[in-house]
C-alpha cells in the first residue's frame, strides 16, 4: 500500500503520471488485495484503485456496511477528491452493482470523476431479481454457497480463525447485495462490457445481457469459460478485456 492510499482507496503501485485510471470493486467477502495482481500488470501506464469495504484485513474493527446504497454514498464521496483523468470501473459480482450504483451518483451530480465505461463481471443486470437469502443462512449455509461458487476466498475460508474474521463481513455483504432493488429507469450514459462465466450458476445469458437496458452508451457482452468465478481461471482474457476498455480512453 502507498502513502496516497487511504482507508477506502488502496494504490498497490506508483500512480503519479498515468494517463487513465481503473477503479476495481471486489466481490462480497472479498478486499482490495484481490486486485493486486492486476494492478502489477497495469502499472506502468495505468493508476490502479482498488477498494477496501470496511470490516475486513486492516478495516476489520470498523462496522460492516451492509447496504449498497449506504456504500455507494461513501465510496462516491472517496471517489470526488480524485483528479478527474479519464477513469474505467471494474466490479465482480457485489461489486458490479456497487460500479454501477456508483457511477450513477456521480453521473446524476455531474461530476468530471463520472467514469468513462464500466466492466460489470459475474453479476446479473441490475434491474432483473431474485429471490436470494444467503444471509439468513448459518455459518456452515454461507460457505456451502461459497462452495457452490468456487471463489479462491472460500478454500481460504476452511481454516476456522480466517472464518471466523471473514465471516461478520460476507455476511454483511450477502445481505446488502441480496435486499438490493434497483430503481426502475436507472441508466448510465457510459457504456457498459459485462462479461459472465458460461457456467455461473448465479447468472443466466439473458440476465448478463440484460445490462443493455442500463445504459444508453455502447454495450458489449463476452461470455468466458467458467463458473462464477471465472476471472480466476481467465485472468488473461480478463486482463485482456480491461486493457481493451482502457485503450478506448487514452
Amino acid at each position: 500500500m502507498t502513502s496516497s492510499s487511504t482507508r477506502w482507496l488502496r494504490r498497490f503501485h506508483p500512480a503519479d503520471g498515468r494517463a487513465v485510471r481503473l477503479v476495481c470493486f471486489p466481490h462480497a467477502g472479498g478486499s482490495a488485495s484481490y486486485y493486486h495482481p492486476v494492478s502489477a500488470a497495469l502499472a506502468a501506464d495505468t493508476e490502479v484503485i482498488a477498494l477496501q469495504y470496511p470490516g475486513r484485513q486492516d478495516r476489520r474493527t470498523e462496522p460492516c456496511v451492509d447496504s449498497i446504497a449506504v456504500l455507494a454514498d461513501r465510496i462516491t464521496d472517496e471517489l470526488l477528491t480524485l483528479d478527474d483523468r479519464p477513469t474505467l470501473y471494474f466490479g465482480h459480482s457485489m461489486g458490479a452493482v456497487l460500479a454501477f450504483e456508483t457511477a450513477w451518483r456521480l453521473e446524476h451530480k455531474g461530476s468530471g470523476q463520472a467514469p468513462r465505461g464500466i466492466v460489470a463481471s459475474g453479476r446479473r443486470a441490475p434491474s432483473t431479481s431474485r429471490a436470494e437469502t444467503v444471509h439468513q443462512r448459518d455459518d456452515e449455509g454461507v460457505l456451502a454457497e461459497l462452495r457452490l461458487l468456487d471463489g479462491s476466498d472460500a478454500r481460504a475460508l476452511a481454516d476456522e480463525e480466517i472464518l471466523r474474521m471473514a465471516m461478520p463481513a460476507i455476511r454483511a455483504d450477502y445481505r446488502a447485495v441480496e435486499r438490493y432493488t434497483c430503481e426502475p429507469g436507472r441508466v448510465l450514459r457510459c457504456p457498459i462490457t459485462a462479461l459472465t462465466g458460461d457456467a455461473d450458476p448465479r447468472t443466466t445469458l439473458a440476465e448478463a445481457e440484460a445490462w443493455q437496458d442500463h445504459t444508453t452508451g455502447g454495450f458489449r457482452l463476452e461470455v468466458l469459460p467458467g463458473g462464477h468465478f471465472f476471472l480466476a481461471e481467465q485472468q488473461a482474457a480478463v486482463l485482456r478485456e480491461i486493457t481493451t476498455e482502457l485503450a478506448g480512453l487514452r
